[in-house]
């Protein structure tokens, strides 16, 4: 009895681990994924509020390989009430195939959340629109900081359809 105590925090950790790497209902992830061209610097053009970026502008994501074969990952912002720079660097690892634009991410030791990328530009890698492990999390990202106007409707537009309440998404300031 007592080992199946023990045994018990295990798996609830695990299931809870998983549920935070799934995919929202009804949304697939990219195929034919080059994490070397996705490598380098995004800026966050929008996203939907959450705590740990509430309140930052001049966001980016800059991406880098890792030795053990997954991507070294810092977020950047600035807190404009506190004058100054927010940084966390985090890991990430493919789910299921380096070709899926589907990953696990983490800044907080063991535990991960998904990185799935909804769409991307497959030209020159320069726009990603990438959800979290549920419909409340969505990041419209690009390589500079201004994204072209039509393009970032199409891409909201295709949220939308997806599900996601994009009446809701903070557009981050970039310049400053």
């Amino acid at each position: 009895m007592r080992r199946s105590l023990l045994f018990l925090p295990t798996v609830l950790s695990l299931l809870l681990a998983m549920a935070c790497v799934g995919i929202p209902k009804g949304v697939q992830p990219v195929t034919g994924f080059d994490a070397v061209r996705y490598q380098g610097t995004w800026y966050e053009i929008a996203r939907l509020d959450h705590s740990f970026e509430r309140g930052l502008t001049r966001v980016s994501a800059t991406y880098s390989p890792r030795p053990d074969g997954g991507l070294k990952v810092v977020n950047r912002g600035w807190s404009p009430q506190k004058q100054a720079w927010k940084e966390a660097t985090g890991k990430a690892f493919f789910v299921r195939t380096p070709g899926e634009g589907y990953l696990k991410v983490s800044f907080f030791g063991p535990f991960y959340g998904a990185y799935v990328i909804l769409d991307l530009d497959r030209d020159g890698y320069q726009y990603a629109l990438v959800a979290g492990p549920d419909r409340s999390y969505l990041w419209l990202l690009s390589r500079t900081p201004k994204m072209d106007p039509a393009k970032q409707r199409e891409l909201i537009d295709k949220a939308k359809s997806l599900g996601f309440d994009t009446g809701k998404l903070v557009f981050v300031e970039q310049e400053g």
